[in-house]
Formats: structure tokens, sequence, C-alpha cells
């Protein structure tokens, strides 16, 4: 029972030392994403100037959804602090 109990204590310390380095790493996958939405739709504005409506208007949804699963991400993570 004793051996259980250290097992649970151990498993619990390394989720709290791992859970910002989680969070940090949702981060930065976040960061790279919208940066990669926003370069590609830049590029494809500078391509096509007719279609900069539509492209904008995408970019704009797409780095809101990321947005809203990098905060859920960052909250799943910093609950096990």
């Amino acid at each position: 029972m004793l051996a259980i109990v250290a097992f649970l204590q151990a498993a619990v310390n390394i989720g709290a030392a791992a859970a910002p380095l989680a969070a940090a790493l949702a981060v930065f996958g976040a960061a790279w994403g919208i940066g990669k939405i926003g370069s590609n739709a830049l590029e494809g504005m500078a391509r096509q100037p007719e279609a900069a409506g539509s492209l904008q208007t995408a970019m704009i949804v797409s780095a809101a959804l990321i947005e809203g699963a990098t905060l859920f991400a960052i909250v799943v993570c910093l609950m096990a602090i």
C-alpha cells in the first residue's frame, strides 16, 4: 500500500513539473501555426489581390480556431499543477 502511495506522489510531482513545459509547447505550436497561416494568406493576396477579402476572412477564422484550441490546451496543462 505504501508503495502505491509513493508511486502516485511521484506521478503527481512529474505532472506538476511537466505541465508548464506542455503549456509552453502548446503556445509555440499555436504561434507557428498562426504565423504559417498569415504568411501563406499574404502570399495568396499578393498573387491574387481580388481574392484578398475571402483569404482574410478564412485567415481570421483559422487563427481564431487555433487560439481557442491553444487556450483549451493551456487550461488543461495548468490544471495539472
